[in-house]
């Protein structure tokens, strides 16, 4: 059985006054699973988003940012099983008949429904099964669905990822909930995942705006498991306004910690549940000359099946990291410089093998579930972290069989 790294257990979720979460099996890929999920957002709710940068991004991407626009979102419709990307116009037309259809049976405008699909690529969205779908999920509408919530966005994962954190500003408790998706196809780029965070706080639409972009470059754009962007992702933060009022400086400041704190937490969660993933690997650069360099380096070692495999086979194959820090084009790059230590154990020094290193200490290490390496360049100040996993025989069959 595929199982993820580590243990993990979902937990109990706050109610979020403004908010309200239902599912249903409407057979979309698979019979009796949840595969469609709506949020239902109280008036006045503020959202925020960001959205994949693949240039085949997907109708209901295109769709969500053209109703964010309108800037009156009431409902989020979430379907799995189908990602209705590489679908052309009639991609666009089945999301948009999804929109009308929630629309009519709550009374409000096709164009405060944003749309989120994931699933396979390529084929025609089933309109009809998600149609069917919309009256068993709003039948169960609720403030405590957030685990049915987090099982209904599920496709290859193997659990459901949920964080909540609560802070107390100017008095008052805010919560902050959140969901995710995401086992493969995962690569940076706004963030390849789907994510759904909401809070009961107070923040004006630019301020929301403003935190979640810059949270998300600091979390799921700091991930990767196989290099590759999806069509369809998006992180998406409403904030109902039933809570404490988030403005001054220093709310503002403690709101987006909290935040940071969700979305690396469920962004480490989607690296733990990679697909075929036995290993959570930790890639930090120091000393690098500027953030932009330690990215890219940390990002080479992190993308790369030779270094990947390794991991998988708990083979300390050094080698394989001096050739992923040495293929990124760094101008004036002094190699001799370079040192590497994996959870402790210095394995390189000066560009080469450390005197000290004993291959014995490099396997024992190598064979750890969760693994730290420490690049420093020996060129500057900078620092940055990525996390990834390794990769092994089952992603090879669950992305070979995945249509399947």
């Amino acid at each position: 059985m595929i199982m993820a790294v580590g243990k993990a257990h979902f937990p109990d979720m706050p109610r979020i006054e403004g908010l309200r979460l239902g599912t249903a099996r409407a057979g979309i890929k698979k019979a009796d699973r949840r595969d469609l999920v709506v949020f239902e957002l109280a008036e006045g709710s503020h959202v925020a988003a960001t959205f994949t940068r693949n240039a085949f991004c997907a109708a209901p991407v295109h769709v969500a940012r053209r109703h964010l626009a309108d800037g009156a979102p009431r409902y989020l419709l979430i379907n799995t099983g189908n990602a209705n990307a590489g679908t052309g116009e009639q991609g666009m037309k089945d999301a948009l008949a999804c929109c009308a259809a929630l629309a009519e049976r709550t009374g409000r405008l096709p164009e405060q429904v944003l749309p989120f699909s994931t699933g396979v690529i390529g084929e025609p969205l089933p309109v009809e099964r998600i149609r069917n779908g919309l009256d068993e999920a709003l039948a169960s509408l609720d403030e405590g669905q957030w685990q049915a919530a987090a099982e209904g966005i599920m496709t290859t994962d193997t659990r459901p990822k949920g964080v909540t954190r609560t802070i107390t500003v100017g008095g008052q408790p805010v919560t902050i909930n959140g969901i995710s998706k995401g086992a493969g196809m995962i690569c940076p780029n706004m963030a390849t995942m789907l994510a759904f965070v909401a809070t009961d706080a107070a923040i004006g639409h630019d301020a929301l705006q403003g935190l979640l972009r810059a949270s998300v470059e600091r979390s799921f754009n700091r991930i990767t498991i196989d290099s590759d962007t999806s069509t369809n992702d998006a992180c998406t933060l409403v904030a109902t306004g039933r809570g404490a009022v988030i403005e001054s400086d220093e709310a503002l400041a403690e709101f987006s910690s909290a935040l940071d704190d969700v979305l690396l937490s469920l962004a480490q969660a989607i690296v733990r549940d990679g697909e075929g993933a036995t290993k959570f690997v930790t890639v930090t650069i120091e000393e690098a000359a500027s953030t932009e360099e330690a990215l890219a380096v940390a990002f080479s070692v992190a993308h790369s099946p030779l270094v990947k495999t390794a991991l998988y086979a708990s083979d300390a194959n050094w080698g394989r990291l001096l050739m992923a820090v040495g293929k990124v084009p760094i101008d004036d790059f002094d190699v001799s410089q370079v040192a590497i230590d994996i959870n402790g154990v210095t394995i390189a020094r000066q560009g080469g093998r450390a005197q000290e290193y004993r291959e014995e200490a490099g396997a024992a290490v190598m064979a750890e579930e969760e693994i730290n390496i420490t690049i420093r360049l020996g060129r500057g100040v900078a620092q940055e972290r990525v996390w990834t996993s390794d990769l092994s025989h089952d992603y090879v069959s669950i992305n070979a069989d995945y249509r399947s």
